[in-house]
């Protein structure tokens, strides 16, 4: 689908100390919760509008872009894991969404799981796409990028470039300008701030060190939980998804053979009904 042909509107709001942008797709009037979308690092709500108009058939889709992220402002703040998810909390009761469905990928696939930590009462259905927080194994360069300090004061103008080169390989997948607009949105000042803080919060030298089994046992229990791979995903390995679904009960799995990190981009299709499947489906 030509992505210039959904419909969307643009918000904004101020949200502690950050100006957060969103889009959202879909009639408020549908009947079923809401589901909210979350991108990963360095990305932004367009990375989800494919997904989103196959979701949108039934459904109101919210798609925020994460602080220092997309139209959101960059402020200077501490960009911790726990942080990003206070600020979306917080967007979530302003719009008086009572239940709703979580889908994140990468990166937003951990702020998912803090949003079900702190806020399990609102969250219905829970999917995580080659997400982050469930094993230690990341890519070297997620590991490199953790020297904070290099990053901040020194990353900001290849920040662009960054994004071109990491999107590149799967650019025949991408619609049309979306390598370029992403990368000129990575440009704006104070992206690389965000980006260093963000994942040293999360990741150092030795792999990722949050992981959602270090909390989960506070939960009273589990929403249904969907986990979508890409076998050749070399950022976060599938077989993070193998290990969660051996150790609580209930997960549904689905590896998709010919994809890797960003499979929402390689099968647009195929991911956006597997997630309207899942959430079609009785608990």
């Amino acid at each position: 689908m030509n992505i210039t042909q959904i419909e969307m509107e643009h918000f904004y709001a101020q949200i502690s100390e950050v100006r957060l942008h969103w889009v959202e797709i879909g009639s408020k009037e549908n009947t079923l919760p809401p589901i909210v979308l979350i991108h990963g690092l360095t990305d932004c709500y367009l990375t989800w509008i494919r997904i989103a108009a196959v979701l949108a058939q039934n459904r109101r889709v919210l798609i925020p872009d994460l602080p220092g992220h997309g139209l959101s402002e960059r402020p200077d703040a501490s960009y911790a894991l726990r942080w990003h998810a206070e600020i979306l909390i917080q967007w979530v009761e302003m719009l008086g969404i009572e239940k709703m469905d979580i889908a994140g990928h990468s990166f937003g696939g951990g702020v998912a799981q803090m949003i079900l930590l702190h806020c399990h009462h609102r969250v219905r259905k829970l999917i995580l796409l080659s997400s982050g927080g469930l094993g230690r194994e990341v890519a070297f360069e997620l590991r490199l990028a953790s020297l904070t300090w290099v990053v901040e004061k020194l990353g900001q103008p290849f920040m662009g470039l960054g994004t071109f080169l990491a999107l590149w390989k799967i650019r025949r997948h991408l619609p049309k300008a979306h390598i370029s607009d992403l990368s000129a949105i990575n440009r704006q000042k104070g992206s690389a701030r965000a980006f260093a803080r963000t994942v040293s919060d999360v990741i150092n030298w030795r792999g990722q060190y949050r992981t959602f089994f270090q909390h989960a046992h506070e939960l009273p229990s589990l929403p249904p939980i969907a986990l979508f791979w890409g076998m050749r995903d070399r950022i976060i390995p599938a077989e993070h998804a193998r290990t969660v679904a051996k150790s609580v009960q209930g997960v549904f799995i689905t590896v998709f053979a010919e994809c890797g990190h960003h499979l929402h981009h390689e099968k647009p299709q195929l991911v956006g009904q597997a997630f309207r499947d899942f959430l079609d489906a009785p608990s």
